[in-house]
């Protein structure tokens, strides 16, 4: 099975994607299922895991009833306030839906990612992943430190980073970023996610070989067995097209992976990851 492991669906009107403004034209509009059907056709992609892009639970219920409706979409990452004391209820409710895979933590939009460290989420979080949940960790890269503290804390937890934790990519820059994901890469229950690269870089302007160091560094880091394709559609549209975004990272992978490594990056890590 070929799975796009991170993607997006939205409609406008809904409401709650406060993020997407006409000043972004490119992703003001309607993003369904059969506006991707052409490019999961053509990369011979077999179905994909649609990820919450607005942080409600509303949205994440609209996702699984667009899973109820495609075949394409085998597997939904809802939204989750690990700071709402209601969210095990709210956690419950969804995984009952046979295409709730997991839910995503926005560190990203914390104002202090240290809040993750806090004895509540974190007691949580153990919960979760005393149950085995699959975690999507959404974040900067000058968030990694806090990460880093949480993995000792909750060290069985089965996460991924999304969007390689986003690297200074304009800027060529690899440190600290290299370093600390080093460190979340010896965490064995954590993979790694080689999407949404092409919004790091110059929207207008980026080159296929600036992706290298970081395409090869992560999947240096975590191995063929612990890395997920995903084109971050339709974000990538500001950037790149869904083509080019796979042509940044086949361009990029180390020279010794062959079918086999292939074949676990577009589909196999994301089957086991979220046990479809």
């Amino acid at each position: 099975m070929r799975i796009d492991a991170h993607q997006h669906f939205w409609k406008i009107d809904r409401g709650d994607y406060g993020w997407i403004t006409p000043e972004l034209p490119a992703l003001y509009r309607d993003f369904l299922p059969e506006h991707l059907k052409p490019s999961l056709d053509k990369h011979r992609l077999d179905g994909t895991i649609a990820v919450q892009a607005a942080p409600t639970l509303a949205e994440t219920d609209y996702l699984l009833s667009l899973a109820d409706a495609d075949d394409s979409i085998v597997g939904v990452v809802g939204w989750l306030d690990l700071h709402d004391p209601n969210h095990r209820d709210h956690y419950r409710t969804r995984a009952s839906h046979p295409k709730f895979v997991g839910f995503r933590i926005m560190i990203q939009e914390m104002p202090d990612a240290s809040r993750i460290l806090e004895p509540a989420f974190v007691e949580a979080l153990r919960s979760y992943a005393d149950e085995d949940v699959p975690v999507d960790l959404l974040l900067r890269w000058d968030q990694l430190e806090p990460l880093t503290r949480l993995l000792e804390l909750v060290p069985n937890l089965r996460g991924v980073v999304d969007h390689l934790a986003k690297p200074v990519i304009t800027e060529g820059r690899l440190e600290p970023w290299l370093s600390q994901m080093s460190e979340i890469a010896g965490h064995p229950g954590i993979t790694c996610k080689l999407s949404g690269m092409v919004t790091e870089a110059d929207h207008a302007a980026w080159k296929y070989d600036q992706f290298q160091p970081y395409v090869r560094h992560a999947s240096e880091l975590f191995g063929p067995d612990r890395v997920l394709f995903g084109s971050d559609w339709p974000v990538c549209l500001l950037a790149a097209s869904y083509d080019q975004v796979v042509e940044a990272i086949e361009r990029n992978l180390p020279e010794g992976w062959g079918e086999a490594e292939r074949a676990r990056l577009y589909g196999l890590n994301a089957k086991e990851f979220y046990k479809l």
